[in-house]
């Protein structure tokens, strides 16, 4: 049973994911690099992502939650959480050696007790909230906090962080203003004999549209997006990344359908002469966007094919009229392909009104992932 070929799979290029790592280094330096991959690295799956960016040289990672964490510590690099930590979590992640958020000052105790509890020494960065509204210590309490932790036995500061909500947005007021907070908070407290090793704001969106937030005193970015060569559908587009990703699934049937014929769900589309359809092994449980009824394309054989009646689940019928050479079992590009027709992630975004980190994030789980590698 386990050599039945998955009729819908995710193509990952790791080639590919390696170079846009190595892109956006020398794009940043002499800033490093961490390397986001929360989610399971945004769905694609972490371990064979993790793997080919630690050979590659990335020095280090970000995830959002501490399992995420223990998957990856196996790798020797330091895992960092970026967003926040309970405290029933504390303890096995100080003993575990994961680079833990300090979000307000009972956080700061707690990892300090367990520091010593375990005779070791947890090291930690402060998350600012400098305008994002959702985790992490409020700029104007900042000092006294960071004042507090620095004291505390068996803590090691190593950095300060924060993050934007408006990144992708060129010119943003906010951003500049959250720079100006954040830069002001570790002058004042290098003033006090408090230095942070490292120092970083900069998201993907941050990267592309905000030059300053790659500059002093900042000295590290966080990526993740831009790794699978995608950006936010605004803003700019500076760093020359490209896709990793192509969605794939094949041809299941092939039928001649009389003019007047209803396809689909709710009959949304009538043919309008006798076309010849076809039916694809992928629908919106595989990821492919509702919004891709009767307005999108696939292709076959590098050829458009239009999308015709509302995507179901599991399937999604198509036009063949501009591939009549097409044949059941035949392989069909849904994201993806080369050339002037190629479907992007942000393509899929726009259409479906959303932003491409939930396009990336929304394949099921039944889609097979396979990763391409010369290597």
């Amino acid at each position: 049973m386990n050599d039945i070929p998955r009729r819908v799979w995710l193509e990952i290029d790791l080639d590919t994911l390696v170079d846009n790592y190595r892109k956006i280094s020398e794009a940043v330096a002499p800033c490093t690099v961490l390397a986001v991959l929360k989610a399971n690295a945004y769905g694609l799956g972490v371990l064979p992502i993790a793997e080919a960016l630690a050979q590659a040289g990335a020095t280090c990672f970000g995830v959002a939650e501490p399992y995420e964490a223990l998957q990856l510590l196996p790798l020797g690099k330091p895992v960092q959480i970026l967003s926040s930590i309970l405290p029933d979590e504390i303890e096995p992640m100080v003993e575990a050696g994961v680079t833990l958020p300090i979000t307000d000052s009972e956080t700061a105790a707690r990892i300090s007790a367990a520091a010593v509890r375990y005779s070791t020494t947890a090291t930690a960065h402060i998350k600012l909230d400098t305008g994002m509204g959702r985790l992490g210590i409020l700029a104007q309490k900042a000092l006294p906090v960071i004042e507090q932790t620095a004291a505390l036995p068996g803590l090691r500061l190593e950095g300060i962080f924060s993050h934007f909500p408006y990144a992708y947005q060129t010119g943003s007021e906010l951003t500049d203003s959250q720079m100006d907070t954040f830069c002001a908070i570790v002058e004042q407290a290098a003033a006090r004999g408090i230095h942070f090793a490292k120092r970083h704001i900069a998201n993907s969106d941050a990267i592309n549209n905000f030059p300053r937030a790659c500059r002093a005193p900042f000295n590290q970015v966080r990526t993740g997006i831009n790794l699978h060569g995608s950006f936010d559908t605004a803003g700019r587009r500076t760093l020359h990344v490209m896709p990793v990703l192509t969605l794939k699934t094949r041809l299941t049937a092939i039928r001649t359908l009389s003019a007047g014929t209803g396809i689909g769900y709710g009959h949304t589309y009538r043919l309008h002469h006798a076309t010849r359809v076809g039916t694809v092994s992928a629908g919106y449980a595989d990821g492919l966007p509702l919004a891709l009824s009767n307005r999108g394309y696939l292709l076959i054989h590098g050829v458009p094919c239009p999308v015709i009646g509302r995507l179901s689940m599991d399937y999604t019928t198509v036009s063949l009229e501009s591939v009549p050479e097409a044949q059941v079992g035949d392989e069909v590009v849904c994201l993806g392909g080369t050339g002037i027709h190629a479907l992007t992630v942000e393509d899929w975004a726009a259409l479906k009104n959303t932003h491409p980190y939930e396009i990336i994030c929304s394949f099921g789980n039944r889609v097979q992932r396979r990763y391409l590698s010369r290597a």
